[in-house]
């Protein structure tokens, strides 16, 4: 059965039945009763999974986790008010005091934030390596609780081979954890590749509309218990009902959406890579690293000097200056802005990130009118 398909089953298992809606309804409700003392007893004492209280379980929730969980390939989900909710409630179930963190390089810099500002004040050690410490290094992963990974990571979108990585880390009983926001399900599944958690930050292409914000975690059932258990409840980081709706909306289209951006992305990293003016471009493509099968929309470039980088972000019409990224509109972002707005130019120098480094996310537009655009912005833009 195909991915669509089994996506599709569930979609129908779930909602078939309710009236005949082809949508999930939202189940806007706080809480829900029981018809029996007995009923009562066996969920608080764990004998069944009926719905109690909409911060650890919801209907609405917990039919876009199944969905998540079926295109990864995982066996269970769980959703989160934000990307870095479902991050950092994630680390925070299997990482203790005391224990070492090995990070990649180049990691979204608000999990960045997190390990430094947060985890190594109470005692977590925390590492960065290169993608290549993490595949050829066979002692990297020794003694290291969690290794957090992307694929392709952050800003200069380096791919990593993971099975390779996965092998490294289960010969040292190291827990591996990846962001898999950048190529979704839909190019790229992780556990199949031996990775044991994947995380997303659903704002961006699993939403698609830039109207959600919304994290998602999928693994075994036996770790995602481990986080329902502890930090789901305690942190209480929810996802809310009409979130899960709209996300469930967003994965009908994330296939289709997910080829046109790589269309697009196919013809800018073309038409870039002939420019006098741009050094380098960092845009990972399909079967560029084992598991890895298309190339989204998000990507980087770096300009020589001939270029000002304000007045090129300035003269642009349909591309625009903000964070984020996986929604309809294209966007554009230079590193020494994003990175320098949350005091993190240190970081830029100490990973070598150049500061004529500009990140664009492609949308839907057509890819004709972004080029156009971009092309009369940077003939304004020479310095």
């Amino acid at each position: 059965m195909t991915e669509e398909h089994e996506i599709a089953t569930l979609l129908a298992a779930a909602f078939g039945g309710t009236h005949g809606s082809v949508t999930p309804p939202i189940v806007q409700s706080s809480l829900f009763t029981f018809d029996s003392y007995q009923a009562f007893e066996d969920r608080m004492a764990g004998r069944s999974d009926t719905a109690i209280y909409t911060r650890v379980q919801n209907p609405t929730v917990a039919a876009f986790e199944a969905l998540m969980a079926t295109s990864e390939r995982g066996e269970a989900a769980v959703g989160f008010a934000s990307g870095m909710a479902a991050i950092s409630s994630s680390v925070l179930a299997f990482v203790k005091p005391g224990d070492r963190i090995a990070c990649v390089e180049h990691a979204y810099p608000d999990a960045y934030r997190l390990f430094e500002r947060m985890l190594r004040p109470f005692g977590v050690d925390i590492s960065y390596h290169s993608v290549a410490a993490f595949e050829d290094d066979p002692d990297l992963l020794k003694g290291v609780r969690l290794a957090y990974l992307e694929s392709p990571n952050s800003v200069v979108f380096q791919p990593m081979n993971l099975p390779k990585v996965a092998e490294q880390a289960r010969r040292h009983g190291t827990l591996t954890m990846i962001d898999n926001s950048w190529a979704t399900p839909i190019f790229q599944n992780p556990l199949v590749l031996g990775i044991d958690i994947v995380v997303h930050s659903a704002s961006k292409f699993i939403s698609g509309h830039s109207d959600t914000v919304a994290g998602v975690v999928i693994s075994s059932d036996r770790l995602i218990r481990q986080i329902r258990d502890l930090t789901l409840p305690l942190l209480g980081a929810k996802l809310a009902p009409f979130e899960a709706f709209l996300l469930t909306r967003g994965l009908r289209t994330l296939d289709a959406r997910m080829q046109q951006h790589q269309r697009t992305a196919n013809v800018f990293v073309d038409r870039l890579s002939n420019l006098p003016c741009v050094t380098r471009v960092h845009s990972p493509g399909g079967n560029s690293v084992p598991g890895l099968h298309g190339r989204s929309g998000l990507m980087s470039f770096e300009l020589d000097d001939s270029i000002d980088i304000p007045r090129l972000s300035d003269a642009l019409k349909l591309f625009r200056l903000g964070v984020s990224w996986g929604g309809f509109e294209s966007l554009i972002l230079p590193a020494r802005v994003g990175l320098a707005q949350a005091g993190e130019e240190n970081s830029m120098q100490r990973f070598g990130v150049s500061p004529s480094l500009v990140r664009i996310s492609l949308g839907l537009e057509n890819v004709e009118d972004l080029w156009a655009d971009f092309e009369e912005a940077l003939s304004k833009s020479a310095a």
